[in-house]
């Protein structure tokens, strides 16, 4: 079947991708941004169409489809504006969908028993309302908390249990919720596909315990050998709640916001009719984060919710800045001649940041994220999805990745500090002469006084960082 994968670059989608191949179905991936899509030169069997369907769409679309998935989210853009754009996005969707011959849609939300609902569920449902006008059946899936290696749940327990031997939490840790590994989601997202039993359904999927937030920050704990000490206080305003995420964990303010929004409703499922229809073995949350952190220990992570642009600050349309500009911009450049393999070299640049670090003075960029995090930055907190592997489009502690070419032997990162203007950092291998060089290029484009002086007011410490970040970076042996 043809199949249209929308939201191809975000968690699910990349994880749901393999499978459907593995299923023999031909995919059409729709991103907003061919560029930062990777997975075309891992599956190049797959057919890429870019599209934003906060758009409507064109003429120049595909019409052989027998089914889609839409996994379009925009919960982490902002605080309150999610909502209309969510609406706008199914809409443009409907019609699409409409001029295509798709049977099926297939839409993941979330679960919304409960009669009071956040902001972000109220949207959920909403759009599905309106998912509901379309031509094609409309199947359902509404999950809770999804356990998985690089889902936005699983990162940020894992923050705050691995930082935190003691935690003051505000009562909202107390809600109950359905937590269910990402492998089932999938399986359900699968099992569904031109199921009829499933057209016209609205049907909730979860794990096989109910657990409070509470109890699933001691069970992972216990899963890593970690004694934590969690006291619940009985009052804690949402906005004090939403910096404490904030601030100890890797999410943006937005998301934290809306997360805290979300978490004071039960999320229970009501999963007997989907277990009617598809039968998928359930895997228990203690076992859903041991498989987790064997991913991450093999560096064997599919998809994480960091490397999606809604984990960034401000910047959502990276367009623009694959061109770095010259003509108006502060530039420190440097260079080395390499006495040994530019593959080493090559691999020490694949392997920046994250727990590797950046080479030379850490303590230094430590502090830089903090500050960055202080002002209502990203901070280093996100790290990085892989070990070695480094792919368009992924986060990198405070940088977004443009391009990673090794075949070029170039790497291309966009900061999204919070800056009074815009930065790049490239490295570069040329083959000059009878000898390789390493590049490596840090571009700061002012904006206003403010940035020159920002620029002028570091520049003592680029010196010492720049300086020794080139020299260890060609001098490591991997």
């Amino acid at each position: 079947m043809n199949i249209l994968l929308t939201g191809a670059n975000g968690y699910i989608g990349k994880r749901l991708l393999p499978a459907l191949l593995e299923e023999g179905h031909h995919v059409i991936c729709c991103v907003r941004d061919r560029q930062r899509f990777a997975l075309k030169d891992i599956y190049p069997d797959i057919e890429v169409w870019e599209h934003d369907f906060l758009q409507p769409v064109g003429e120049s679309f595909p019409r052989q489809i027998d089914a889609s998935y839409f996994l379009i989210h925009s919960m982490s853009a902002s605080i309150t504006g999610f909502y209309e754009s969510e609406a706008t996005t199914a809409r443009n969707f409907v019609d699409f969908i409409n001029q295509t011959q798709a049977r099926q849609i297939i839409y993941l939300s979330g679960i919304t028993n409960q009669p009071q609902l956040s902001r972000h569920l109220s949207s959920r449902k909403n759009v599905e309302s309106i998912l509901a006008q379309s031509q094609a059946q409309l199947t359902t899936l509404k999950a809770g908390i999804i356990i998985g290696s690089g889902s936005s749940s699983f990162e940020i327990m894992r923050d705050l249990v691995e930082k935190l031997p003691v935690m003051v939490t505000p009562r909202w840790l107390n809600t109950r919720a359905q937590p269910i590994a990402i492998q089932n989601v999938i399986e359900y997202l699968i099992a569904v596909l031109h199921n009829e039993q499933a057209f016209n359904r609205s049907l909730d999927i979860g794990g096989p315990e109910v657990l409070s937030y509470k109890e699933m920050l001691l069970r992972f704990a216990r899963v890593r050998n970690l004694k934590r000490t969690i006291w619940t206080l009985p009052v804690m305003t949402p906005r004090l709640s939403s910096y404490w995420l904030y601030f100890v964990t890797s999410v943006s303010y937005n998301l934290a916001v809306n997360l805290v929004d979300s978490m004071k409703v039960e999320v229970i499922a009501d999963d007997r009719p989907v277990r009617e229809i598809s039968h998928v073995e359930l895997i228990g949350f203690d076992e859903a984060v041991r498989m987790s952190f064997s991913k991450l220990e093999s560096d064997h992570v599919l998809s994480s919710w960091k490397d999606s642009l809604i984990s960034s600050m401000d910047q959502n349309d990276l367009h623009g800045s694959f061109h770095v500009p010259t003509q108006g911009c502060l530039i420190d450049h440097r260079s080395l001649i390499l006495h040994h393999s530019p593959a080493t070299v090559l691999e020490n640049i694949w392997s920046i940041g994250g727990s590797q670090g950046w080479y030379y003075a850490n303590l230094l960029w430590k502090i830089r994220g903090f500050i960055d995090k202080l002002v209502g930055g990203t901070g280093l907190r996100r790290g990085r999805t892989h070990l070695h592997h480094l792919y368009p489009g992924d986060a990198l502690d405070f940088w977004r990745v443009l391009l990673a070419d090794k075949q070029s032997m170039r790497l291309l990162l966009y900061s999204e500090m919070k800056l009074p203007g815009e930065a790049w950092l490239e490295f570069r291998i040329d083959h000059e002469d009878n000898h390789y060089r390493l590049h490596q290029i840090a571009t700061f484009r002012p904006q206003g006084i403010l940035g020159r002086v920002y620029w002028y007011f570091l520049l003592p410490w680029h010196q010492i960082i720049f300086r020794g970040m080139i020299r260890q970076m060609a001098a490591k042996r991997s």
